[in-house]
Protein backbone atom coordinates (compact mmCIF):
# COMPACT_ATOMS: atom_id res chain seq x y z
CA UNK A 1 0.00 0.00 0.00
CA UNK A 2 1.19 3.65 -0.72
CA UNK A 3 3.22 4.62 2.18
CA UNK A 4 1.49 8.36 1.94
CA UNK A 5 -1.65 6.56 3.58
CA UNK A 6 -2.51 5.65 7.22
CA UNK A 7 -3.05 1.93 7.16
CA UNK A 8 -6.46 0.99 8.07
CA UNK A 9 -6.59 -1.09 11.46
CA UNK A 10 -10.37 -1.86 11.70
CA UNK A 11 -13.15 -2.83 9.33
CA UNK A 12 -16.54 -2.76 10.24
CA UNK A 13 -18.35 -4.73 8.33
CA UNK A 14 -22.51 -3.61 7.81
CA UNK A 15 -23.41 -6.66 6.65
CA UNK A 16 -27.33 -6.02 6.36
CA UNK A 17 -29.53 -3.21 7.40
CA UNK A 18 -31.74 -6.33 8.82
CA UNK A 19 -33.24 -5.70 12.31
CA UNK A 20 -35.25 -7.20 14.66
CA UNK A 21 -35.25 -4.33 16.87
CA UNK A 22 -36.45 -0.56 16.02
CA UNK A 23 -34.37 1.28 17.98
CA UNK A 24 -35.63 5.26 17.85
CA UNK A 25 -31.34 6.17 17.95
CA UNK A 26 -30.47 3.72 15.24
CA UNK A 27 -27.49 5.28 13.08
CA UNK A 28 -28.64 3.09 9.88
CA UNK A 29 -29.99 4.92 6.66
CA UNK A 30 -33.21 6.26 6.96
CA UNK A 31 -34.68 5.22 3.76
CA UNK A 32 -33.25 1.61 3.69
CA UNK A 33 -34.30 1.13 -0.38
CA UNK A 34 -31.35 2.51 -1.14
CA UNK A 35 -29.39 0.00 0.58
CA UNK A 36 -29.98 -3.86 -1.28
CA UNK A 37 -27.83 -6.75 -0.17
CA UNK A 38 -25.76 -6.87 -3.16
CA UNK A 39 -22.40 -8.34 -1.61
CA UNK A 40 -21.95 -12.35 -2.02
CA UNK A 41 -20.60 -14.54 0.55
CA UNK A 42 -17.83 -14.60 -1.93
CA UNK A 43 -17.54 -11.09 -2.24
CA UNK A 44 -17.53 -10.42 1.63
CA UNK A 45 -14.50 -12.95 2.06
CA UNK A 46 -12.51 -11.71 -0.88
CA UNK A 47 -13.09 -8.06 0.94
CA UNK A 48 -11.67 -9.96 4.04
CA UNK A 49 -8.47 -11.45 2.29
CA UNK A 50 -8.12 -7.81 0.94
CA UNK A 51 -8.78 -6.32 4.68
CA UNK A 52 -6.41 -8.20 6.08
CA UNK A 53 -3.52 -7.49 3.21
CA UNK A 54 -3.88 -3.91 4.10
CA UNK A 55 -2.87 -4.49 7.42
CA UNK A 56 -6.29 -4.39 9.19
CA UNK A 57 -6.44 -6.57 12.54
CA UNK A 58 -9.56 -6.41 13.70
CA UNK A 59 -13.19 -7.11 11.98
CA UNK A 60 -16.40 -6.37 13.55
CA UNK A 61 -19.53 -8.09 11.86
CA UNK A 62 -22.34 -5.71 12.39
CA UNK A 63 -25.68 -4.29 10.71
CA UNK A 64 -28.25 -3.81 11.18
CA UNK A 65 -28.73 -7.58 13.03
CA UNK A 66 -25.55 -9.86 11.42
CA UNK A 67 -27.24 -13.21 12.50
CA UNK A 68 -30.36 -12.39 9.69
CA UNK A 69 -27.41 -13.55 7.23
CA UNK A 70 -27.22 -17.86 6.94
CA UNK A 71 -23.94 -17.36 5.77
CA UNK A 72 -22.15 -15.83 9.09
CA UNK A 73 -20.32 -19.42 9.74
CA UNK A 74 -18.87 -19.14 6.66
CA UNK A 75 -17.81 -15.54 7.20
CA UNK A 76 -16.48 -15.72 10.81
CA UNK A 77 -14.76 -19.41 9.64
CA UNK A 78 -13.10 -17.60 6.96
CA UNK A 79 -11.96 -14.26 8.67
CA UNK A 80 -10.47 -16.19 11.40
CA UNK A 81 -8.75 -18.13 8.91
CA UNK A 82 -7.02 -15.20 7.84
CA UNK A 83 -5.88 -14.22 12.00
CA UNK A 84 -8.74 -11.40 11.86
CA UNK A 85 -9.69 -10.65 15.66
CA UNK A 86 -13.73 -11.09 14.90
CA UNK A 87 -16.20 -9.02 16.71
CA UNK A 88 -19.22 -9.91 16.57
CA UNK A 89 -22.40 -6.77 17.12
CA UNK A 90 -25.51 -8.22 17.78
CA UNK A 91 -28.75 -7.73 19.58
CA UNK A 92 -29.23 -11.43 20.89
CA UNK A 93 -31.84 -12.54 18.11
CA UNK A 94 -32.50 -14.02 16.19
CA UNK A 95 -29.25 -15.93 16.69
CA UNK A 96 -29.62 -18.80 19.10
CA UNK A 97 -27.23 -20.84 21.52
CA UNK A 98 -26.50 -23.67 18.97
CA UNK A 99 -25.50 -21.01 16.21
CA UNK A 100 -23.38 -19.08 19.12
CA UNK A 101 -21.40 -22.25 19.69
CA UNK A 102 -20.74 -22.77 15.75
CA UNK A 103 -19.50 -19.10 15.79
CA UNK A 104 -17.20 -20.29 18.94
CA UNK A 105 -15.94 -23.20 17.26
CA UNK A 106 -15.09 -21.30 13.69
CA UNK A 107 -13.08 -18.33 15.88
CA UNK A 108 -15.78 -16.07 16.81
CA UNK A 109 -13.38 -14.16 19.43
CA UNK A 110 -15.42 -11.46 21.30
CA UNK A 111 -19.30 -10.47 21.47
CA UNK A 112 -21.06 -6.81 21.60
CA UNK A 113 -24.90 -7.62 23.21
CA UNK A 114 -26.75 -4.46 22.97
CA UNK A 115 -29.65 -3.71 25.34
CA UNK A 116 -31.86 -0.94 25.59
CA UNK A 117 -32.48 -0.22 29.52
CA UNK A 118 -32.40 -1.93 32.94
CA UNK A 119 -35.99 -3.62 33.01
CA UNK A 120 -37.88 -5.31 30.55
CA UNK A 121 -41.17 -3.22 30.42
CA UNK A 122 -38.51 -0.07 29.54
CA UNK A 123 -35.85 -1.73 26.99
CA UNK A 124 -38.94 -3.56 24.70
CA UNK A 125 -40.32 -0.03 24.77
CA UNK A 126 -37.26 1.44 23.44
CA UNK A 127 -35.96 -1.04 21.08
CA UNK A 128 -40.21 -1.31 20.04
CA UNK A 129 -40.02 -5.16 20.08
CA UNK A 130 -40.05 -7.42 22.69
CA UNK A 131 -36.38 -8.80 23.37
CA UNK A 132 -35.20 -8.09 26.93
CA UNK A 133 -35.85 -11.60 28.33
CA UNK A 134 -33.94 -12.91 25.23
CA UNK A 135 -31.06 -10.73 25.73
CA UNK A 136 -30.67 -11.73 29.49
CA UNK A 137 -30.54 -15.45 27.67
CA UNK A 138 -28.31 -14.70 25.39
CA UNK A 139 -25.78 -13.20 27.58
CA UNK A 140 -25.71 -16.15 29.88
CA UNK A 141 -24.63 -18.05 26.40
CA UNK A 142 -22.14 -16.09 25.56
CA UNK A 143 -20.66 -16.44 29.34
CA UNK A 144 -21.12 -19.85 28.82
CA UNK A 145 -18.86 -20.49 25.94
CA UNK A 146 -16.05 -17.98 27.92
CA UNK A 147 -16.78 -15.50 25.00
CA UNK A 148 -15.64 -12.16 26.27
CA UNK A 149 -18.86 -10.01 26.78
CA UNK A 150 -19.24 -6.01 25.91
CA UNK A 151 -22.49 -4.75 27.27
CA UNK A 152 -23.30 -1.64 24.65
CA UNK A 153 -26.39 0.44 26.22
CA UNK A 154 -26.95 3.90 23.91
CA UNK A 155 -28.00 6.77 26.76
CA UNK A 156 -30.58 9.59 26.57
CA UNK A 157 -33.44 11.48 28.12
CA UNK A 158 -35.20 8.51 28.86
CA UNK A 159 -32.84 5.75 30.31
CA UNK A 160 -30.26 7.74 31.70
CA UNK A 161 -32.17 7.71 35.39
CA UNK A 162 -31.77 4.19 35.58
CA UNK A 163 -28.09 3.89 35.02
CA UNK A 164 -26.93 2.73 38.15
CA UNK A 165 -29.34 -0.91 37.66
CA UNK A 166 -28.27 -0.70 34.18
CA UNK A 167 -24.29 -0.91 35.73
CA UNK A 168 -25.65 -3.65 38.14
CA UNK A 169 -27.60 -5.41 35.39
CA UNK A 170 -23.88 -5.24 32.74
CA UNK A 171 -21.90 -6.96 35.93
CA UNK A 172 -24.61 -9.41 36.84
CA UNK A 173 -24.32 -10.54 33.31
CA UNK A 174 -20.87 -10.92 33.46
CA UNK A 175 -19.55 -8.31 30.88
CA UNK A 176 -15.63 -7.81 30.65
CA UNK A 177 -16.52 -4.42 29.43
CA UNK A 178 -19.76 -1.71 29.49
CA UNK A 179 -20.08 1.03 26.98
CA UNK A 180 -22.58 3.61 27.86
CA UNK A 181 -22.83 5.10 24.70
CA UNK A 182 -24.35 8.63 25.17
CA UNK A 183 -26.72 8.94 21.34
CA UNK A 184 -24.42 10.70 18.50
CA UNK A 185 -27.35 12.84 16.71
CA UNK A 186 -27.12 10.78 13.29
CA UNK A 187 -29.90 8.62 10.93
CA UNK A 188 -32.85 7.44 13.59
CA UNK A 189 -31.43 9.98 16.13
CA UNK A 190 -31.45 13.09 14.51
CA UNK A 191 -34.80 12.67 13.93
CA UNK A 192 -35.65 11.18 17.80
CA UNK A 193 -33.43 14.08 19.05
CA UNK A 194 -36.24 16.22 20.99
CA UNK A 195 -36.70 13.13 22.76
CA UNK A 196 -34.07 11.46 23.48
CA UNK A 197 -31.75 14.54 24.38
CA UNK A 198 -30.99 14.51 27.83
CA UNK A 199 -30.62 17.57 29.82
CA UNK A 200 -27.10 18.70 31.44
CA UNK A 201 -28.01 17.52 35.37
CA UNK A 202 -28.60 14.35 33.86
CA UNK A 203 -25.24 14.04 32.51
CA UNK A 204 -23.74 15.34 35.53
CA UNK A 205 -25.35 12.85 37.61
CA UNK A 206 -24.50 10.32 35.00
CA UNK A 207 -20.86 11.35 35.36
CA UNK A 208 -21.06 10.94 39.37
CA UNK A 209 -22.82 7.56 39.15
CA UNK A 210 -20.07 6.12 36.16
CA UNK A 211 -17.02 7.38 38.95
CA UNK A 212 -18.77 5.34 41.81
CA UNK A 213 -19.54 2.36 39.94
CA UNK A 214 -15.89 1.87 38.64
CA UNK A 215 -14.67 1.46 42.43
CA UNK A 216 -17.60 -0.53 43.22
CA UNK A 217 -17.08 -3.03 39.40
CA UNK A 218 -13.41 -3.32 39.27
CA UNK A 219 -13.54 -6.39 37.38
CA UNK A 220 -15.33 -4.47 34.73
CA UNK A 221 -14.04 -1.76 32.54
CA UNK A 222 -16.73 0.84 32.24
CA UNK A 223 -16.77 3.52 28.97
CA UNK A 224 -18.89 6.89 29.70
CA UNK A 225 -18.27 10.03 26.64
CA UNK A 226 -19.72 12.71 27.18
CA UNK A 227 -22.47 13.46 24.04
CA UNK A 228 -20.96 15.66 21.66
CA UNK A 229 -24.11 18.61 22.31
CA UNK A 230 -22.45 19.25 25.75
CA UNK A 231 -19.28 18.87 25.03
CA UNK A 232 -17.13 22.05 24.21
CA UNK A 233 -14.88 20.10 21.87
CA UNK A 234 -15.65 18.08 18.82
CA UNK A 235 -14.70 14.34 19.06
CA UNK A 236 -12.36 13.23 16.15
CA UNK A 237 -14.82 11.36 13.43
CA UNK A 238 -13.78 7.97 13.69
CA UNK A 239 -10.37 8.94 15.37
CA UNK A 240 -9.74 11.33 12.16
CA UNK A 241 -11.30 10.95 8.54
CA UNK A 242 -10.36 7.80 6.79
CA UNK A 243 -7.10 7.43 9.38
CA UNK A 244 -7.61 3.74 10.42
CA UNK A 245 -11.28 2.92 9.97
CA UNK A 246 -13.33 1.49 6.79
CA UNK A 247 -16.95 0.60 7.19
CA UNK A 248 -18.01 -1.35 3.90
CA UNK A 249 -22.13 -0.89 3.79
CA UNK A 250 -24.48 -4.01 2.64
CA UNK A 251 -24.01 -2.56 -1.00
CA UNK A 252 -20.79 -2.73 -1.27
CA UNK A 253 -19.76 1.31 -0.24
CA UNK A 254 -16.35 1.38 1.17
CA UNK A 255 -16.95 4.42 3.84
CA UNK A 256 -15.09 6.33 6.36
CA UNK A 257 -17.53 5.95 8.90
CA UNK A 258 -21.24 4.91 8.84
CA UNK A 259 -22.47 7.86 8.53
CA UNK A 260 -20.33 8.87 5.67
CA UNK A 261 -23.02 7.94 2.44
CA UNK A 262 -25.11 10.76 3.83
CA UNK A 263 -22.54 13.22 2.32
CA UNK A 264 -24.19 12.96 -1.18
CA UNK A 265 -21.57 15.19 -3.19
CA UNK A 266 -19.25 12.53 -2.49
CA UNK A 267 -17.88 9.47 -4.91
CA UNK A 268 -17.38 6.84 -2.93
CA UNK A 269 -16.64 3.73 -4.66
CA UNK A 270 -17.79 -0.01 -4.27
CA UNK A 271 -16.74 -3.46 -4.21
CA UNK A 272 -16.20 -5.75 -6.08
CA UNK A 273 -15.90 -3.57 -9.18
CA UNK A 274 -12.76 -1.62 -7.29
CA UNK A 275 -10.15 -3.23 -5.24
CA UNK A 276 -10.56 -2.50 -1.30
CA UNK A 277 -6.87 -1.24 -1.67
CA UNK A 278 -8.21 1.55 -4.57
CA UNK A 279 -11.36 2.37 -2.30
CA UNK A 280 -9.57 3.39 0.58
CA UNK A 281 -6.36 4.95 -1.31
CA UNK A 282 -7.65 6.66 -3.94
CA UNK A 283 -11.38 7.02 -4.13
CA UNK A 284 -12.31 10.62 -4.33
CA UNK A 285 -14.92 10.94 -1.00
CA UNK A 286 -12.09 9.36 1.19
CA UNK A 287 -9.42 11.79 0.57
CA UNK A 288 -11.93 14.70 0.33
CA UNK A 289 -10.99 15.25 4.32
CA UNK A 290 -8.16 13.87 4.48
CA UNK A 291 -4.52 16.40 6.07
CA UNK A 292 -5.73 19.83 6.77
CA UNK A 293 -6.06 21.77 3.23
CA UNK A 294 -10.01 21.33 3.37
CA UNK A 295 -10.49 22.99 6.57
CA UNK A 296 -11.62 26.71 6.99
CA UNK A 297 -11.29 28.79 10.01
CA UNK A 298 -11.77 28.68 12.63
CA UNK A 299 -10.19 24.95 11.83
CA UNK A 300 -7.67 26.06 9.77
CA UNK A 301 -6.40 27.94 12.24
CA UNK A 302 -6.72 26.17 15.80
CA UNK A 303 -4.66 24.48 17.89
CA UNK A 304 -6.83 22.03 18.25
CA UNK A 305 -7.06 20.62 14.51
CA UNK A 306 -4.61 17.72 14.81
CA UNK A 307 -6.67 16.34 17.80
CA UNK A 308 -10.20 16.82 16.30
CA UNK A 309 -9.92 17.16 12.51
CA UNK A 310 -12.40 19.55 12.55
CA UNK A 311 -14.92 17.58 14.39
CA UNK A 312 -17.88 15.40 12.59
CA UNK A 313 -18.75 16.04 8.90
CA UNK A 314 -21.51 14.30 9.19
CA UNK A 315 -22.75 15.90 11.47
CA UNK A 316 -21.69 19.36 10.04
CA UNK A 317 -23.48 18.52 7.09
CA UNK A 318 -26.63 17.47 9.03
CA UNK A 319 -26.98 20.54 11.08
CA UNK A 320 -25.82 23.21 8.38
CA UNK A 321 -25.77 21.80 5.26
CA UNK A 322 -22.17 22.09 4.61
CA UNK A 323 -19.88 19.43 4.99
CA UNK A 324 -16.82 21.40 5.14
CA UNK A 325 -17.87 23.81 8.26
CA UNK A 326 -16.58 23.27 11.88
CA UNK A 327 -18.71 20.64 13.69
CA UNK A 328 -21.37 22.87 15.54
CA UNK A 329 -20.31 20.87 18.46
CA UNK A 330 -17.17 22.85 18.72
CA UNK A 331 -17.78 25.92 20.94
CA UNK A 332 -15.77 27.84 18.23
CA UNK A 333 -18.23 27.04 15.47
CA UNK A 334 -20.37 30.22 13.96
CA UNK A 335 -23.14 27.22 14.01
CA UNK A 336 -22.80 26.23 17.93
CA UNK A 337 -26.11 28.14 18.51
CA UNK A 338 -27.88 25.31 16.60
CA UNK A 339 -26.58 23.01 19.23
CA UNK A 340 -27.48 25.47 22.32
CA UNK A 341 -30.84 25.40 19.87
CA UNK A 342 -31.37 22.11 20.45
CA UNK A 343 -30.76 21.73 24.23
CA UNK A 344 -33.07 24.06 24.71
CA UNK A 345 -36.02 22.85 22.58
CA UNK A 346 -35.25 19.18 24.17
CA UNK A 347 -35.69 20.49 27.45
CA UNK A 348 -39.63 22.09 26.78
CA UNK A 349 -40.52 18.99 24.77
CA UNK A 350 -41.30 15.20 25.48
CA UNK A 351 -42.64 13.51 22.03
CA UNK A 352 -42.96 10.18 21.31
CA UNK A 353 -40.30 8.13 19.69
CA UNK A 354 -40.39 7.76 15.91
CA UNK A 355 -39.22 4.18 15.50
CA UNK A 356 -37.00 2.72 12.80
CA UNK A 357 -39.02 1.29 10.24
CA UNK A 358 -37.59 -2.42 10.28
CA UNK A 359 -40.55 -3.37 8.04
CA UNK A 360 -38.60 -1.84 4.91
CA UNK A 361 -37.15 -4.14 2.13
CA UNK A 362 -33.12 -4.22 2.36
CA UNK A 363 -33.38 -6.94 -0.28
CA UNK A 364 -31.61 -10.49 0.17
CA UNK A 365 -32.11 -13.03 2.16
CA UNK A 366 -28.69 -14.55 2.11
Amino acid sequence: MNENFHRPYNLIAELTYRCPLKCPYCSNPLDLTNYTETLTTEDWCSAFEQAAKLGVVHLGLTGGEPSTRSDLEVLVKHASELQLYTHLVTAGMPIDAKRLAVLAKYGLCSVQLSVQDSTPEMSDTIAGTKSFDRKRVFAEEVRALDLPLVLNVVLHRQNLENLPEIISMASYYGAHRLELANTQYHGWALKNRAALLPTLDQLKNASRVVQDSRLLYPEMEILFVLPDYYSERPKPCMGGWAQNTMVITPNGRVLPCHNAGTLTELEFWRIPENSLEDCWTISPGMNTFRGYEWMKDPCRSCEYRERDFGGCRCQAFALTGDMNATDPACSLSPHHPEIEKARDESIQSAPSFVYRDSAKKTGGQI
